[in-house]
C-alpha cells in the first residue's frame, strides 16, 4: 500500500478516526494500531507478517530479560544473541543471494565451480528499517539509556506503527516509547505541521521525483552510452534531486501522519545539499541512519578517540557497512567505501589546513571577509558534485553501466535528447529550495494553527487534488521501499 494512492488515504482516515475515539482507553488504542499496522504491512505480503511478530517478540524478549538479570556476561549474551538473530534474519532474507552468486563466481575464477543451493528469496519491504529499530532497542535498554517496557503492546507497536515501517525514519524507543505511556493529544501546532509535512511530501514525491524519474533520470540511466554528455551531466544532479524529493518526502510524510496520531516523530534531513563538507552532508541526510551508524557502529569500534589511524579505519568501515546495508550489489558496497574514503581524506586535508591557517586575531581585513562566504560556496559546490558522483553508482544497475556513464559525461558530441526548459526548471526549483530558511515548513503552518477543523480538512483536501492534478500518470514505488 503505498502512500499517494486512493486506498491508504480510505486506510487513514478509517485508522484516524478509529484511534482518536479509542484515545480514553489506550490498550485497546494501541491494539488497534498493531492491527492497523500489520494490515498496512500485509497489503505486499501477508507471509512477511508472521516476520514482523517474530522481530517485535525476539527484541521484547531481550530487552525484558536485560531489565532481571545483573551479571553482566549475561547480560552481555542476551545483547550478543538478540542483535545476532537480528542480523541473522535481515542477512538470509537480504544478502542470501547475492552472497552465494558472489562465491559462485569465485570458486570459477579459481576452476573449482560447483552446483550451489541456490533459492529465491523474496526481500520484504521494510526489513532493514525495523531490524535497525529492534536493534537499537535492545542495546539502548542494555546501556541503560531506556528502560526496557513491560508492554508488550508497546514494543510491538514501536516495531511495526505503520508511517515509517517500510522506509524510516528509524525512530529510536528512548523518543517513542514514554510516547506511548501518555495519553495522545492532538494539537493544533501538531495538525497544522502534519499537513503542511503530508501536503510538502506528497508534493515531492508525486511531482518533482515522478517527473524526473520518468521523463530523465530513467531513460539516461538505462543506457548511458546513447546519450550525450549534456544528457548525462543534468541526468546525474536531477538523480540527486529526485532520490531526496524521494526519500525526504516519504519521511516528511510519515512523520506528518505520526503527527496527526499525535506522536512526535524528528526530522529525518536538514537540507543536505547545501552542506558544506561531506561530514556536514551526513549530518543533514537521512539523519535516523547516519545518527544510528554514528552510536552503534562508529563510536563503539573507538570513533576518533584512538588516533588518526584507527579514526579513518572506523569511518570507513562504518561507510563501507552503511553501503552495504542500502542493497546487496557491489555497487552499493563502492558507493560506501567510496564516501568512507572522502570522509577520511578530507578529515585529513582539515587537519593540514588547520596546520597551516594562520592566526585569527579577531580583525579579518577585507579580502579574509570576502573570502569566507566565496569559499563556502565552493565547498558546497565540491561537497554536492562529490555526492552526485557516487549516485552514480548508487543509481546504476552495474558497474558496466556506471562506468559507461562516467565515461560518456566527457563525450558531448552528442545532441541532448531529454534536457528541456521544464526539467531544468525542476531541478533548479528544487535547488533552490535546499537555500531556503530551515524551519520553512513550521513557518508556513503557523497560521493554520488557529484555523478551524473544517478548514483543515479542506485545505489538506484541496492540496492532495492539486498535487494529483499536475503530477504525471501513475505512483511509482519509493525508491527506499527496496532497502
Amino acid at each position: 500500500m503505498l502512500f499517494p494512492t486512493f486506498e491508504f488515504g480510505v486506510f487513514f482516515l478509517i485508522v484516524f478516526a478509529a484511534s482518536w475515539e479509542l484515545r480514553r482507553d489506550p490498550n485497546w488504542r494501541k491494539l488497534f494500531l498493531v492491527g492497523a499496522s500489520y494490515f498496512f504491512y500485509g497489503w505486499w505480503d501477508w507471509r512477511f507478517v508472521g516476520l514482523l511478530i517474530l522481530s517485535s517478540f525476539i527484541n521484547f524478549t531481550a530487552g525484558w530479560m536485560l531489565d532481571r538479570l545483573r551479571r553482566p556476561s549475561m547480560r552481555k549474551s542476551v545483547v550478543a544473541a538478540a542483535v545476532g538473530l537480528n542480523l541473522g534474519i535481515l542477512g538470509f532474507f537480504k544478502y542470501y543471494g547475492f552472497f552465494l552468486e558472489s562465491f559462485a563466481r569465485l570458486l570459477e575464477t579459481f576452476g573449482f565451480a560447483r552446483d550451489l543451493p541456490f533459492m529465491q528469496v523474496i526481500l520484504p519491504v521494510g526489513i532493514s528499517f525495523f531490524t535497525f529499530q529492534g536493534i537499537s532497542y535492545v542495546v539502548d535498554v542494555y546501556r541503560g539509556h531506556v528502560r526496557a517496557s513491560q508492554s508488550l503492546l508497546n514494543v510491538f507497536l514501536y516495531i511495526s506503527f505503520f508511517p515509517q515501517l517500510v522506509a524510516g525514519p528509524i525512530v529510536r524507543a528512548a523518543a517513542f516509547l514514554p510516547q506511548l505511556d501518555e495519553t495522545p493529544k492532538l494539537t493544533r501546532q501538531m495538525a497544522a505541521i502534519g499537513i503542511v509535512l503530508i501536503l510538502s511530501g506528497l508534493a515531492k514525491k508525486m511531482v518533482i521525483a515522478n517527473y524526473l524519474a520518468t521523463t530523465l533520470v530513467d531513460p539516461v540511466f538505462f543506457d548511458p552510452s546513447a546519450v550525450g554528455g549534456l544528457d548525462l551531466l543534468i541526468g546525474v544532479y536531477g538523480y540527486a534531486v529526485q532520490i531526496y524529493c524521494d526519500f525526504s518526502g516519504y519521511s516528511d510524510i510519515a512523520i506528518g501522519l505520526a503527527a496527526l496520531l499525535g506522536y512526535r516523530f524528528a526530522a529525518n534531513f536538514n537540507q543536505p545539499y547545501r552542506a558544506s563538507s561531506l561530514q556536514d552532508f551526513w549530518r543533514r541526510w537521512h539523519i535516523s541512519l547516519s545518527t544510528w551508524l554514528r552510536d552503534y557502529l562508529y563510536i563503539p569500534l573507538g570513533g576518533s578517540r584512538k588516533g588518526r589511524e584507527a579514526t579513518y579505519r572506523n569511518l570507513f568501515v562504518t561507510m563501507l557497512l552503511g553501503g552495504i546495508w542500502h542493497g546487496a550489489a557491489w555497487t552499493f558496497v563502492f558507493w560506501g567505501a567510496f564516501h568512507g574514503a572522502m570522509l577520511g581524506l578530507e578529515r585529513l586535508a582539515r587537519e593540514r589546513l588547520d596546520a597551516f591557517a594562520p592566526p585569527d586575531d579577531g580583525t579579518p581585513g577585507y579580502i579574509a571577509r570576502l573570502s569566507k562566504p566565496v569559499t563556502h560556496l565552493i565547498a558546497v559546490a565540491v561537497t554536492f558534485h562529490i555526492v552526485c558522483f557516487a549516485w552514480i553508482f548508487f543509481r546504476a544497475e552495474n558497474f558496466a553501466l556506471a562506468w559507461s556513464y562516467v565515461g560518456g559525461l566527457f563525450d558531448w558530441s552528442t545532441p541532448a535528447h531529454y534536457v528541456t526548459p521544464f526539467i531544468a526548471a525542476v531541478i533548479a526549483g528544487a535547488m533552490l529550495f535546499q537555500f531556503t530558511p530551515p524551519r520553512l515548513a513550521e513557518w508556513l503552518a503557523k497560521p493554520l494553527e488557529y484555523a478551524p477543523s473544517a478548514v483543515l480538512g479542506l485545505v489538506l483536501g484541496l492540496g492532495i487534488f492539486a498535487i494529483w492534478a499536475v503530477a504525471p500518470e501513475g505512483v511509482a514505488p519509493f525508491i527506499y521501499f527496496q532497502f
